[in-house]
């Protein structure tokens, strides 16, 4: 069965670029991002990788930690992230997975025989402290994926996980957000010391309330 939203995230045990890992020992208390990519030497690939590791800063200011798969073997992913190094202007520093036997594939849904019956679609995955699935984003192999979505939703995820609100369409770190219904007017303007703007009885907006 396919994974869904609020799932346990299978754990495994693989052999990366950065040695042996246990999926879950890996990520420990932090959240993580798994994402998949069809092969390596392939140009879209190239480019996301370098993303990411330009990112790295980001990442790592929000506790993510972030772990790739291919199915190609070691010494392949090696000599890709040397390219992807010197096309891309970055140092590579997140392991990749080398899933040659398509075990961390099958176990997240990454082959879609439709797509491809052997190389993976465009997965990624948000998992939380808690080692849940928060995300999955599915794009096809021609797509790269935007890596600035990827940062404005965990910023969504980490905040709605504290806080008693939801954030609105194309939603930007700062902005502000809406108080859920679970919580009434009345409480919401209680819980809120920021103020609470209320648009319909259901429609109520506060300023984000995890900055100053």
């Amino acid at each position: 069965m396919s994974l869904r939203l609020g799932d346990d995230a299978p754990n495994f045990q693989a052999k990366t670029t950065a040695g042996d890992i246990d999926f879950y020992e890996y990520l420990g208390n932090s959240w993580g991002i798994l994402f998949s990519h069809p092969a390596d030497y392939t140009p879209v690939c190239t480019t996301e990788l370098g993303r990411t590791a330009l990112l790295n800063e980001e990442f790592a200011k929000r506790n993510v930690k972030v772990l790739a798969v291919s199915v190609d073997p070691l010494d392949k992913h090696f000599g890709w992230v040397n390219d992807i190094n010197e096309t891309q202007n970055c140092t590579v520093n997140f392991p990749i997975i080398a899933d040659e036997d398509k075990k961390v594939a099958t176990l997240y849904d990454m082959i879609h025989p439709n797509a491809s019956a052997t190389a993976t679609v465009r997965s990624l995955f948000v998992i939380g402290p808690d080692k849940k699935v928060k995300l999955m984003i599915t794009y096809p192999a021609s797509t790269g994926r935007n890596f600035h979505e990827v940062l404005r939703v965990i910023d969504s995820l980490q905040l709605t996980a504290n806080y008693s609100v939801a954030t609105p369409a194309n939603w930007e770190g700062g902005e502000d957000v809406i108080v859920v219904p679970a919580v009434s007017t009345e409480d919401a303007i209680k819980k809120f010391p920021k103020g609470v703007k209320v648009i319909k009885p259901y429609l109520r907006y506060t300023p984000q309330p995890n900055i100053d």
